[in-house]
């Protein structure tokens, strides 16, 4: 985050007359400071919900201090406002709120420590509007409906079983549907066959294979060198991936891992600890894997757009001040103990701060190895944070965007868009003993994630609250895999076997030149932002040039077999957009291509150029 100075108010403003007013008059301290100051206790911003009907509406703010005397003070022109959606709602220094287009935006106002927000809703004037009558919803639909119908949104209809079974193959497995797979799921007429066929996905190896990597990413499993072992990271590999093909509850897991003590070849975890070994930064990773919190800001000051003080940063970070390492007898494995020594101190008191947790009071850590009590306040029930952070990070691989977003940035500036479906979501997670695959059942099966991308007049303008699919660019691991599926050729990585998937690379630092301009991780940062899935002219460059394309249709020799199998060129196009789109072509796509066929100069030629292009559409590089 960027720290800058600038102007903070007009200089024919009341804040500055008050300035040079406290200025000429001696600057003297308050005449009550000391001990017996009453304290700021919280801010309350009024009106708590707000409608706003048709463009340049407005709607005045007052906030309101309380203190620890009991006594209430109006801050309104005090504090500092702020909107996260700009386009929506636009808001003065003076907390004079003003309508844009329609949608939705969270005001935030900020006084002394404290930042608070309401929510204000825009929409048209005048505005008619009766919410479509919908069937079969689950109790995830219910409340994502909730949500729009106070919009005033009507959600887009559910989308055909084509896109249906391309989503939700490449978004479970990472791959796409086979033909057989196609035809299958096609031809079933049960009314539950999309239920039938999300329960076939979850039992495969490459389901598994897909999450080990999305957690390789949070645990940022990589070799270093002389630091991390390539051996130490296989094994740290191999211990995630044995815990979710088992589906072994996810806060069992975690607890395993933030305990870990041991040789890294021996307890693989353990080397979570020998990835980041200052403590303070390893305090930071801890707060955003598995709770969603950038505590960052508080390292040097209180947090500006949360909650989080400097006293809560370094009292967190005392749980893990007192982790030893050591070599072991083999000299590439590190061992990971409870030194029992040693403390963090606090940078501006310089006293030894108590292990304290976020949000919460100090633990009891004695005679005990301070990360026990932390994991298990970490994954208890009571942590309102790690079944959040968990939930959302499932939705958000589904559907494309957080109800948190990002989904590692919770604050109080940045609250969920579903306060009631992320609550829900979290809570189904703990009941079920935090069943991951089940949570995922629950996700696909609902109307929410099959909904089609195609928007109507009511939401056409919304991105966040699920009222329709969003078209997501495949990130680079799958999109490498299904240009490996699709034109039956082997992907190739250092150590691994010929034809091995991208999602199954277990080093971070292995990568090839189409991974890394495609967006993959490095695993360096926890951050979520690591991995990037904004398409760019780059990639666009790659596909159209380099291997993956031509060499790759070449060496495959699909075009080649069909030719010789005597295929007419109907079949052949129809067969390349099932196996790219997951779909046949419409009739004026079938008679353009066949057009471009004939009039090619060579037929072989001709139909692997249509190959080329259908890879290097969005059609096939976005998931829709």
């Amino acid at each position: 985050v960027p720290h800058t100075g600038g102007k903070r108010f007009e200089k024919d403003s009341e804040l500055a007359d008050r300035l040079i007013r406290w200025i000429a008059a001696g600057a003297q301290d308050d005449p009550n400071a000391g001990k017996d100051t009453p304290k700021l206790q919280a801010v309350d911003l009024y009106p708590p919900t707000t409608l706003l009907e048709g463009e340049q509406a407005t709607q005045q703010l007052v906030a309101v201090a309380r203190f620890s005397d009991g006594t209430d003070r109006d801050v309104t022109d005090l504090v500092w406002y702020g909107s996260n959606n700009d386009s929506s709602v636009a808001i003065t220094s003076s907390g004079n709120t003003a309508s844009g287009q329609r949608g939705e935006s969270f005001v935030m106002a900020r006084y002394d420590t404290i930042t608070v927000g309401v929510p204000i809703v825009v929409i048209p004037k005048n505005l008619t509007f009766e919410y479509p009558e919908q069937d079969g919803n689950t109790w995830i639909d219910e409340l994502v409906d909730t949500k729009l119908k106070s919009l005033r949104i009507a959600p887009s209809n559910v989308c055909d079983d084509e896109t249906f079974l391309r989503r939700v193959t490449i978004d479970l497995v990472g791959l796409l549907p086979t033909e057989e797979e196609r035809d299958t799921f096609l031809a079933n007429q049960s009314p539950d066959k999309r239920s039938q066929y999300v329960e076939q996905l979850l039992s495969r190896k490459e389901f598994v294979d897909l999450w080990v990597m999305k957690w390789a990413e949070i645990l940022q499993i990589r070799s270093i060198n002389n630091i991390v072992d390539k051996k130490g990271a296989l094994l740290y590999h191999q211990w995630l991936d044995r815990r979710i093909a088992s589906n072994q509850p996810v806060d069992q897991m975690v607890r395993d891992l933030v305990t870990a003590s041991g040789g890294t070849f021996e307890n693989p975890p353990t080397n979570y600890y020998q990835a980041e070994r200052n403590t303070l930064k390893l305090t930071e990773n801890v707060a955003q894997a598995f709770l969603g919190m950038r505590i960052q800001c508080a390292q040097c000051h209180n947090h500006p757009f949360d909650r989080w003080t400097m006293d809560d940063y370094y009292g967190f970070a005392a749980f893990f001040a007192q982790i030893g390492r050591k070599r072991a007898e083999d000299p590439r494995e590190t061992i990971i103990y409870n030194s029992g020594g040693g403390g963090m101190k606090h940078p501006v008191s310089g006293q030894t701060v108590s292990p304290k947790y976020l949000g919460g009071g100090e633990a009891e850590v004695t005679n005990r190895d301070r990360r026990e009590a932390v994991a298990e306040w970490l994954v208890s029930p009571e942590n309102p944070f790690f079944a959040k952070r968990i939930a959302n990070l499932v939705w958000t691989h589904f559907l494309g965007r957080g109800i948190v977003h990002e989904p590692d940035d919770f604050r109080v500036s940045n609250p969920p868009v579903n306060g009631p479906l992320l609550d829900a979501l979290a809570n189904h997670l703990v009941k079920s003993k935090w069943d991951f695959r089940g949570l995922v059942r629950e996700i696909v099966n609902s109307k929410t994630y099959q909904r089609a991308c195609d928007t109507n007049d009511t939401n056409v303008l919304d991105n966040s609250n699920f009222s329709h699919s969003a078209v997501r660019r495949i990130r680079a691991e799958v999109l490498l895999d299904i240009l490996a599926q699709v034109t039956e050729t082997k992907n190739k990585f250092p150590g691994l076997p010929e034809g091995a998937r991208a999602v199954q690379v277990a080093d971070g630092r292995t990568s090839t030149y189409f991974l890394t301009t495609f967006g993959r991780a490095t695993r360096e940062e926890v951050c979520s932002c690591a991995v990037s899935m904004d398409p760019s002219l780059s990639q666009a460059l790659h596909l159209l040039n380099g291997d993956v394309g031509n060499q790759r249709i070449q060496q495959g020799g699909v075009i080649d077999r069909w030719m010789k199998e005597g295929r007419p060129d109907t079949e052949i196009i129809d067969e390349l957009f099932v196996r790219c789109y997951g779909r046949s072509p419409q009739e004026r796509e079938r008679v353009e291509t066949l057009l471009a066929v004939h009039n090619g100069a060579e037929r072989k030629q001709a139909l692997e150029d249509v190959f080329w292009a259908l890879l290097n559409s969005p059609e096939f590089i976005f998931n829709h």
